[in-house]
């Protein structure tokens, strides 16, 4: 089964509307230039109301690592979310200093950059077109990841079966797509859901 992220959570009823719909993962975007940043405290009472089940995945963007760490082991995040200039250090350090799951997310736009992705000694790796620019990339060019992933990157109702089909990630995420208005809309992300969960049982 194709896992499913909710990304940009920043309210209380999209965490209640998260409960219902009940994806695998959402994500809290602690990057202070996006229009979808919350504040760890902010954060910390969201993640309060979200059902044990669900994990919360942090994204960050050149924070300063005992940021990051404290945020994994305080158990405000289950996973984090590296978007920025994160070297194989960087990583590997994260990982000795808390022992929880971190992810590192790469621009797809060459093969060369879907061998990195590869390589990457992250426990997990998210493919993406871009820093939430709600366009796919070309999804030929991640043929060669043979480890398993996170698909981003304009992903949307209407395209997720056909990434299903196509790609067999291990999960995708999703932020932009399942929004009207620059907010989360219950419609879309169920409507998301429904599309991917479809597309498995064939």
């Amino acid at each position: 089964m194709t896992k499913i992220k909710m990304c940009g959570l920043t309210s209380y009823e999209d965490i209640k509307a998260a409960n219902e719909l009940r994806p695998d993962y959402i994500g809290f975007v602690f990057a202070k230039k996006s229009k979808r940043f919350v504040t760890f405290e902010k954060a910390k009472a969201l993640r309060a109301g979200l059902e044990c089940s669900i994990k919360a995945v942090g994204v960050f963007v050149d924070e300063d690592i005992r940021t990051v760490a404290e945020l994994l082991n305080c158990g405000i995040i289950d996973i984090a979310q590296l978007h920025g200039k994160e070297d194989d250090d960087y990583i590997v350090r994260l990982k000795a200093m808390t022992h929880k799951t971190v992810m590192k997310a790469f621009r797809i736009s060459t093969k060369q950059d879907a061998a990195a992705a590869q390589a990457s000694p992250a426990d997990i790796v998210l493919l993406d077109a871009g820093a939430g620019g709600g366009v796919t990339f070309d999804w030929s060019l991640v043929s060669t990841v043979e480890r398993p992933y996170f698909l981003a990157g304009g992903l949307a109702p209407d395209n997720a079966a056909d990434a299903v089909a196509a790609l067999h990630p291990f999960a995708l995420d999703v932020s932009s797509g399942i929004e009207t208005d620059g907010h989360k809309d219950k419609k879309k992300m169920a409507a998301f859901i429904d599309a991917v969960r479809k597309e498995d049982i064939r």
